[in-house]
Parts: C-alpha cells; sequence; structure tokens
C-alpha cells in the first residue's frame, strides 16, 4: 500500500467526517498532531488539528469502516492517533497488500 496516498486519504477521511469542510487535506502536515489545542501559527512548532475524543470515536470507526482495520481502545490508541503519518502507518502495516 502506497504510504503517501494512505495519508491523503486519510486527510480526506478526517476532513469529511469530521466535517472540516472548507480545509484542503494538503493544509493538513503529515506529522501535525490530531489532538490538543487547535493551533496553525505560522509561528507555533507544532500544528494540531485540536479533535477531541468524540472525533476520536469518529475517526476509529470511519478507518475501521473504509480500511477494515480494526483501531483499538484506551491509550494503546494515544500513539496511533498523534498524527496523520502514524495512523497511516498504523492502517499499512495492518491492510493486506494488494
Amino acid at each position: 500500500m502506497d504510504l503517501s496516498l494512505l495519508k491523503q486519504d486519510i486527510k480526506q477521511l478526517i476532513i469529511k467526517e469530521l466535517n472540516l469542510e472548507g480545509r484542503d487535506p494538503a493544509s493538513i502536515p503529515d506529522d501535525a498532531q490530531l489532538f490538543g489545542a487547535l493551533t496553525g501559527v505560522a509561528d507555533s512548532p507544532t500544528v494540531s488539528l485540536g479533535l477531541d475524543s468524540l472525533d476520536a470515536l469518529q475517526l476509529a470507526m470511519s478507518i475501521e469502516e473504509k480500511f477494515g482495520v480494526r483501531v483499538p481502545d484506551g491509550s494503546e490508541a494515544r500513539s496511533i492517533f498523534a498524527s496523520v503519518a502514524s495512523l497511516a502507518s498504523f492502517v499499512a502495516e495492518r491492510t493486506p497488500a494488494g
């Protein structure tokens, strides 16, 4: 599975499922933090989408439905949902090639 295409798919899924319409997938850095305070100021060393726990649940269900990959609950999910890149890596590792 092409990781760059997977990252793009996940960004589009985030925008669609979490009602972030008007946001360009290309404007979301692969290493942007998905959760935490909303940032994105040019001076900021990190970017965060500012998602919350309800967003995490919705996103996990969407990932499971779209990619057929079960996302674990609790503390194990923290590292998976750290960024688009970590989420894409998780999905790629559990999705059959082809």
